[in-house]
């Protein structure tokens, strides 16, 4: 511990034996979470401007709080000076990043929860990507305030990384090796004395592949073994850009499947798409992105209820032409005519006196069947009301 940052006293007060492990008492007395604050990470993190900020007499209460007679509640704050969550395995406050003449991030603010699956949503040059590299330390933000596992990445990026399993859009990897030469070599690095190749290989379907080079392998294969590398340290927070980017149908139902199945054994997934149907049934909080901001997040279930009121309805007949109506009926707008016409009905009660009308004017109605919300019709109605004003 520093010793000028706290003071002649402070440092009487912390002696060496309580410098090395506060003491079996002061532990006792601040319990796990408070203990893992004061660990060496956190110790950084009160550099000299926050010793500034806190004053002789926050120093003071500093040190009562190592001695637990007080709470950190009792500590002076200003308004830049804000504690950051310790629980988040992400936490981003107001962070903005430039390249150039570009603002690839614009006070961005997210949280993520342990154990959760959030997912970024936004076109191309959203800065989803920039996110991600500010998260785990390989760029630094102009301003704004980054913890990953509580720890500020520009303190000590590569404890991060280390905690980090990430998959790009385009996993690099040695094509003249074979997939076990791959994850045997990703497992050195990392220093795993017994990597658990197979197991991984079998879990991602590529064990029949594994002693074949990767120069023959497809998209999707190289997709899960990108996987299946990210996981040999058996990490705690998996990263992952755009990665069903160039695959089949078939092959990005597959890797989004094993993405959920990931999930369930209690990792925290972080997954950025550009692609709605991406996000659809594998998020618990969506965050809505567009140059370089978050305009919008929840789970899906919030933001459906937020902006889809009423109920969504499709109809169809035999005569499709009956169905123009719809166009003009007060409490219908028609959102998609993809196979008859879908058309949110709002308020919901009113449904009846609709399809009464429709079959006054002739429309032989095949169907009128409720429709659960695709995450991109939401995106859509998201976007129409923020171009509305609403």
């Amino acid at each position: 511990m520093d010793t000028r940052r706290l003071g002649n006293s402070e440092t009487r007060r912390l002696g060496n034996s309580e410098t090395r492990e506060l003491g079996d008492s002061e532990t006792q007395r601040l319990g796990d979470s408070a203990t893992r604050e004061i660990g060496n990470s956190e110790t950084r993190r009160l550099r000299d401007s926050e010793t500034r900020r806190l004053g002789d007499s926050g120093n003071r209460r500093l040190g009562r709080l190592l001695e637990g007679t007080c709470s950190a509640a009792d500590l002076p704050r200003d308004d830049h000076y804000r504690p950051i969550t310790v629980t988040a395995v992400v936490d981003l406050r107001e962070v903005y990043r430039s390249f150039g003449a570009v603002k690839a991030l614009v006070d961005l603010s997210l949280h993520v929860e342990p154990g959760t699956v959030t997912v970024l949503v936004g076109p191309n040059g959203a800065g989803k990507t920039t996110t991600m590299r500010v998260i785990t330390g390989v760029i630094r933000p102009h301003r704004g305030t980054v913890r990953t596992f509580g720890i500020d990445p520009a303190d000590d990026g590569n404890a991060i990384r280390g905690r980090c399993g990430v998959v790009p859009p385009k996993p690099a990897m040695y094509d003249r090796l074979t997939g076990r030469e791959n994850l045997a070599y990703a497992a050195a690095l990392y220093s795993i004395g017994d990597p658990p190749i197979d197991r991984l290989a079998e879990q991602f379907g590529i064990e029949q592949a594994l002693d074949q080079r990767v120069a023959g392998y497809s998209t999707g294969m190289r997709t899960r073994l990108a996987l299946a590398r990210s996981l040999l340290h058996d990490p705690e927070l998996l990263i992952l850009d755009e990665p069903t980017a160039g695959l089949d149908p078939e092959s990005a139902v597959a890797v989004r499947e094993l993405i959920l199945a990931t999930a369930r054994t209690g990792k925290t997934v972080l997954m950025s798409t550009h692609l709605l149907h991406e996000a659809e049934g594998t998020a618990d909080q969506l965050i809505m992105m567009d140059h370089g901001r978050a305009w919008e997040r929840g789970t899906p279930t919030d933001l459906a209820a937020r902006y889809m009121d009423g109920l969504v309805v499709r109809f169809d007949a035999n005569d499709r032409a009956t169905l123009e109506p719809l166009t003009s009926m007060a409490g219908a707008r028609v959102l998609d005519r993809n196979g008859g016409i879908v058309a949110q009905i709002d308020p919901p009660e009113g449904l009846p006196g609709i399809v009464s009308e429709l079959v006054a004017n002739g429309a032989e109605l095949t169907r009128v069947e409720p429709q659960t919300p695709t995450l991109e019709r939401l995106y859509f109605e998201m976007r129409r009301r923020a171009t509305a004003g609403q």
